[in-house]
């Protein structure tokens, strides 16, 4: 199995003390920043913007993946591209023409993500794969920081894990949601490789040895 990808998620980072923090991520060993985009509409809350993306960008010079919970999404690749975003992912329930906006992510140097909701069938990924380069699995539902995981996502994962080996995807099957010490292991162990991490890094006193101690629990021997 490949390493663990851990990509700690600004949401819930202090925003006055934003640049610290995301150097104690970095130097924890953190492997992206994961951004989540939401705009009241998809999704009750309103969050950031590409102008998030962009501060980040001046302070890091980590991979952004940028997970968007807007309305069709198509409106906003432009300006995500130009503002420093690595991964642009988006709900396949937010846009008509998803295999085109795949396409059109990808056009403009991103990685394309596709993410799926605790209650979207893994059959919406199928007849795509070929033009995802990473696959989102919820185990919450969207919209809320610290939300505890849902168990049925395990399952889910493990059929993800089994469809891309099976199709010889090399897409990137990353978890969000509910990921902490004690939840970790179990989405790994199902088949994750990349995480999206909230509360459970930026809420820790010690932001960088939560980052070690969670790669560690990615781990046969935990």
């Amino acid at each position: 199995m490949k390493n663990p990808v851990l990509a700690p998620s600004v949401l819930s980072a202090d925003l006055g003390k934003l640049a610290e923090q995301v150097k104690a991520a970095e130097t924890g060993g953190a492997d992206w920043l994961h951004v989540d985009i939401m705009d009241g509409q998809f999704v009750p809350p309103i969050t950031f913007g590409a102008n998030m993306v962009a501060a980040l960008r001046k302070i890091s010079t980590l991979p952004l993946d940028v997970h968007l919970m807007v309305k069709d999404p198509e409106r906003f690749v432009a300006a995500y591209a130009d503002a420093g975003a690595s991964v642009f992912t988006f709900h396949p329930e937010a846009t008509v023409h998803s295999q085109r906006l795949l396409a059109s992510i990808r056009a403009r140097g991103m990685k394309a993500g596709f993410a799926l909701n605790p209650g979207s069938p893994l059959t919406l990924a199928e007849e795509l794969l070929d033009d995802i380069d990473l696959l989102l699995i919820m185990s919450v539902n969207p919209g809320f920081g610290g939300q505890d995981y849902i168990a049925s996502a395990t399952e889910k994962l493990k059929r993800a894990r089994a469809l891309l080996t099976a199709r010889k995807s090399a897409a990137v099957l990353e978890v969000d949601g509910g990921i902490s010490g004690k939840t970790i292991t179990t989405a790994w162990q199902a088949g994750a490789e990349a995480f999206a991490i909230g509360s459970a890094v930026f809420g820790a006193k010690d932001i960088s040895g939560e980052v070690k101690e969670l790669r560690r629990r990615c781990s046969d021997k935990v």
